[in-house]
C-alpha cells in the first residue's frame, strides 16, 4: 500500500459473540497487517499472538476497570504473597488503567501498521491518520448461540457470559474514556457477521478497509 509515515491501521471493536476472535486476524492475514489482540502486545511475534487468541473475553485492562474485576485481583494478588494488601497497593485508578491502555497502542499511535482487535481502538485512535474502524455487533440470541459454538459452552453459560462481558467491556470504555463503544459514529463500518456469516462478513470488511486506504492521498 506504499510508503508512509503511518501506515495502514484497522481497530475492530466487536460485542461478545459477534465474531471478533475470529474475523479480526483473517483480516490481518487478508490485508498482509500484523495482528494485536485484547491481550497481546503489539511487539509479541504473530505465531504467539494466533496461539493466545481465541477467547471472546475480557482483557485485563476491562477486569482491572470493572469492580468485580479489582476486587478479584485484589484478592488473588494477596493470596500470592500470603498475607492481605492494602488496597490501594493493588487496585489501580482510572488514570492508570486508562494509561496501561494508551501505551499498550503507543506504537499504533505512533504510525506502526497492524488490525487491532478491541483495547477501545476507535475511541484512543480516533485522530490517528489512516486508521479505518470497525464494529461488529448483532442480536444477543444470534450472539449467544454463535458464542456457545466457538467456545464449546452451553446456551445458559454463553448468555451469561454475553451479559457479563457486554456490560464490562461498555463499562470500561464509557468509565475511562466518557464514550460508548455502541456509538455508530465512533466507525466507518458496522456490520452484523451473526446475519452475513463469517466469510462474507470477513470479505466485506477486506474490501471496505482496501477501498478506504486506497481513497486517502500519498503523504
Amino acid at each position: 500500500m506504499g510508503s508512509h509515515r503511518f501506515a495502514p491501521l484497522v481497530t475492530v471493536s466487536a460485542t461478545y459473540g459477534s465474531g471478533g476472535s475470529i474475523i479480526a486476524p483473517r483480516l490481518a492475514t487478508e490485508l498482509g497487517l500484523p495482528f494485536v489482540d485484547r491481550l497481546i502486545s503489539a511487539d509479541m511475534s504473530q505465531d504467539a499472538a494466533r496461539s493466545e487468541r481465541s477467547q471472546e473475553g475480557l482483557s485485563e485492562g476491562e477486569q482491572a476497570a470493572t469492580p468485580t474485576g479489582r476486587f478479584l485481583s485484589y484478592f488473588a494478588r494477596a493470596a500470592s504473597v500470603g498475607a492481605m494488601m492494602a488496597p490501594d497497593a493493588v487496585l489501580e485508578d482510572d488514570d492508570s488503567i486508562r494509561a496501561r491502555t494508551e501505551e499498550g497502542v503507543r506504537d499504533l499511535a505512533e504510525g506502526a501498521p497492524a488490525v487491532l482487535l478491541g483495547r477501545a481502538g476507535a475511541v484512543v485512535l480516533a485522530k490517528r491518520p489512516r486508521a479505518f474502524h470497525v464494529r461488529l455487533d448483532g442480536p444477543v440470541v444470534r450472539r449467544v448461540a454463535w458464542a456457545a459454538e466457538f467456545e464449546h459452552l452451553d446456551l445458559e453459560a454463553a448468555r451469561r457470559r454475553q451479559s457479563e462481558t457486554d456490560r464490562a467491556r461498555t463499562q470500561f470504555v464509557k468509565r475511562l474514556f466518557r464514550v460508548d463503544p455502541g456509538d455508530p459514529s465512533l466507525y466507518h463500518l458496522v456490520l452484523d457477521p451473526t446475519v452475513l456469516g463469517v466469510e462474507p462478513a470477513l470479505q466485506l470488511v477486506v474490501m471496505a478497509a482496501q477501498a478506504f486506504f486506497a481513497a486517502i492521498p500519498s503523504e
